[in-house]
């Protein structure tokens, strides 16, 4: 049995818009982002997947994303769950800080380093900030020792992974096509473990929003095909434009 699985970044949130650091920070999306979500309802239905199972994180950007996306394709009913194991990464002191001001501030490369390496975690926000997950009722539900603040993606990799074997693996074992609308580093942080990247690969890996990838895993959830639902001049022209953000808005 050969096993789908489809993967989406959320649409552009309203933090995204502006160009700072989310995290955890709970927004909307932005009109950009409903629309992002609906083009890519598009691109999976022409492949005709009818889901058994929906993740997402808490996360309202990376809910409503998914939400829009079944009303689109008439599968409103699907079982869904949430999960903060699929949370973006916690950007710790960074949260809520234009990128281009902190790139100004420290430096293009640190910032790349924070954003983008494997286990360089940004630094952390102070005890008694709005940003520390201990201090936000929302993340109640998330027991206290294991709340983070500042997280690299080898972080945010390692607390995907219990929720990816104990409960996604077991939904995709079960033979329907498995939905995951996250974020741009906890789908990262998978598709690094998926398609067996190396520390350097995924430092220049972007995952762009609201294009949805579907992978075909094989009994032993190793890949049998990876397939970005666009065509390939929209993607590269998406991807570019997410690897040069910073570096084109710090220019100006």
């Amino acid at each position: 049995m050969v096993y789908s699985l489809v993967l989406l970044r959320h649409g552009e949130s309203v933090m995204n818009k502006e160009n700072r650091f989310c995290g955890w920070i709970d927004v909307d999306l932005s009109d950009n982002g409903k629309q992002q979500a609906r083009d890519a309802a598009e691109m999976i239905r022409k492949h005709n997947l009818t889901f058994g199972h929906v993740f997402t994180s808490i996360l309202k950007r990376s809910y409503d994303t998914a939400s829009i996306v079944l009303e689109e394709l008439n599968q409103k009913d699907v079982p869904s769950t949430k999960t903060w194991r699929l949370n973006e990464r916690h950007y710790g002191a960074l949260q809520g800080l234009d990128k281009i001001q902190v790139a100004q501030q420290y430096g293009e490369a640190q910032v790349k380093q924070w954003r983008r390496s494997y286990d360089i975690p940004p630094p952390k926000a102070d005890e008694d900030s709005p940003h520390n997950p201990k201090n936000n009722h929302l993340f109640d539900v998330v027991p206290r020792e294991l709340l983070p603040n500042g997280e690299s993606l080898k972080l945010t990799l390692e607390r995907v992974m219990p929720f990816w074997k104990e409960t996604i693996v077991p939904e995709l074992k079960k033979g329907r096509p498995v939905f995951i609308a996250a974020h741009g580093n906890s789908l990262r942080g998978l598709i690094k473990m998926l398609d067996n990247m190396s520390e350097a690969q995924i430092l220049e890996f972007d995952l762009p929003t609201g294009v949805p990838v579907l992978y075909k895993l094989n009994e032993d959830f190793t890949v049998n095909s990876k397939e970005f639902l666009i065509d390939e001049a929209a993607l590269k022209a998406k991807m570019e434009a997410e690897k040069n953000a910073i570096k084109k808005q710090a220019a100006k």
